[in-house]
């Protein structure tokens, strides 16, 4: 059956993972619709960035289900490289390759993976480049940019594959305060451009402003969701208020 935009694009049901004796996730369910902007967030290891990893598939899961687009991303028979384009995933680290330039980073997956004409992929890289708003860069190798300006680059990199969904795992922590902006700027125009997003993140400003929906994680369970206003204003959990109290 074909996946229809009336249907999650994203569907988490009743998920576990564990880490030897370790049980990360403890049943977590929630969906996503096709354009929505979900934030996670919660202390640490409460579990959010190995469920977004399970989206995925770069870790697999102990049961539940996961499906991206209709299709079950637990699937034995999976082809993890066709989940891969239609999932693009930007790290903490920016994972770029330190002897290509930022235009050659961008351009690799298209070209290696999609077998794509170099010609339109190097006209997508650099439209890329100016979406992140760093032309003049094209040329520049990771080691003479700043943090901020390769986590720009990775996420261009992530683009380039043309992805259907967007997952941020904490993508500014480790950035210098006054560079962590220009990378949320940059998320916060994709999701103005439409794009699904699932960020797990500690940008509580951040996130009450892009998010359509906030989840909170303890301990690997969903302890309470909502939409930003009523998830920052009116928490009910006492852990949620806690958390809040720390952080805000």
């Amino acid at each position: 059956m074909a996946w229809t935009d009336k249907e999650p694009m994203v569907s988490i049901r009743d998920v576990h993972k564990s880490f030897g004796a370790l049980e990360v996730l403890k049943g977590v369910s929630l969906d996503v619709m096709k354009g929505e902007v979900i934030c996670i967030i919660g202390p640490s290891g409460s579990g959010k960035s190995t469920l977004i990893r399970c989206v995925n598939a770069l870790n697999d899961i102990q049961s539940g289900s996961i499906k991206v687009e209709g299709q079950e991303v637990n699937d034995p028979h999976l082809n993890k490289l066709e989940l891969r384009k239609k999932v693009g995933m930007v790290f903490q680290q920016y994972n770029l390759f330190p002897h290509k330039n930022a235009l050659e980073n961008i351009m690799m997956a298209p070209l290696l993976v999609l077998k794509d004409n170099k010609v339109e992929v190097e006209k997508l890289a650099r439209s890329l480049i100016k979406k992140v708003r760093l032309e003049g860069k094209e040329e520049s190798y990771p080691g003479e940019l700043s943090g901020g300006q390769q986590q720009r680059v990775a996420i261009a990199r992530s683009l380039a594959m043309n992805p259907d969904v967007m997952l941020f795992d904490e993508v500014t922590a480790a950035l210098d305060p006054e560079t962590v902006n220009e990378v949320l700027l940059t998320i916060k125009e994709l999701a103005q451009d439409g794009m699904t997003c699932i960020l797990v993140t500690h940008e509580m400003g951040f996130a009450k402003e892009v998010a359509d929906h906030i989840y909170f994680t303890d301990r690997g369970v969903i302890v309470e969701h909502g939409p930003p206003t009523e998830f920052f204003e009116q928490a009910k959990d006492p852990r949620t208020i806690e958390f809040l109290g720390q952080i805000l």
